[in-house]
């Protein structure tokens, strides 16, 4: 792969660009070098933060982008419910993922009655009890529709793997027998559709550390996968792949 060919970058963020709030510093340096001379996009399966916090948290590293540099799950999960009018929700979601949708559709009405169309999974960082027995009562009902922002079973920090939405997943499986109809983020390529409608694949590449979300997005996209070993893959699960990445480096700091 010719790197300087390519137009439209898109990084994952949570193992790629940083850890926890720790900068991985080749890749932050490319990202540098390059803003406003490439196209730049930044992609999180992350739902537990909103749109404007990415913002600031790269900001905090230098890196001074618009909101439209941010694609995340919520974006087509809003298009989603909107298309469909599904406005009564239960949100497994903490507070910021809540306010987004309420941002975003002033008209949603968040509610565990009788008139209740669907039950929407985030990575909820504040999940109680009672927002599981709560969702899994209303999951008995078929009439109840059940969806989920993205398939993660981990969220990378600086202190290690930490429990995200794809082992919420399970519990939710084991005790109700259902899962999500439908999952917005990565590998579900709809997460990128705004670049694919605007970029030739042959000039876009996704940056990412992990090889069952970011790699397969690249190949379900069909474009080509840098692979940065600073998040969760490791060197030693190469030979086991049926399908190499298209590069494979420590970082983006050599480019």
């Amino acid at each position: 792969m010719d790197i300087s060919k390519k137009n439209c970058f898109v990084f994952d963020l949570d193992g790629t660009v940083y850890l926890g709030d720790r900068p991985i510093p080749g890749t932050i340096d490319f990202i540098r070098r390059n803003l406003g001379r490439r196209e730049i996009f930044f992609l999180t399966n992350n739902t537990s933060k909103n749109l404007g916090d990415y913002i600031k948290k790269l900001a905090n590293f230098d890196l001074h982008i618009g909101l439209d540099r941010i694609l995340s799950p919520l974006l087509p999960l809003v298009d989603y419910l909107q298309e469909q009018k599904i406005r009564r929700i239960y949100p497994v979601g903490n507070r910021s993922f809540q306010v987004f949708l309420r941002e975003r559709m002033p008209d949603i009405e968040f509610t565990s009655g009788e008139d209740c169309q669907a039950v929407v999974l985030g990575y909820d960082t504040e999940l109680t009890y009672e927002k599981l027995a709560t969702s899994c009562l209303l999951l008995q009902r078929p009439g109840v529709r059940f969806f989920s922002t993205h398939p993660d079973l981990v969220c990378p920090s600086a202190q290690g793997p930490l429990p995200d939405t794809g082992s919420f997943v399970k519990l939710y499986e084991a005790a109700t027998g259902r899962l999500p109809e439908l999952v917005f983020g990565k590998p579900n390529t709809v997460i990128l559709s705004p670049l694919l409608k605007r970029f030739r694949k042959e000039e876009m590449v996704m940056v990412g550390d992990r090889l069952t979300t970011d790699k397969l997005l690249a190949e379900n996209a069909g474009i080509d996968f840098i692979l940065v070993l600073s998040g969760e893959a490791k060197r030693e699960d190469l030979p086991h792949l049926e399908r190499q990445p298209t590069l494979v480096v420590d970082d983006l700091g050599s480019f």
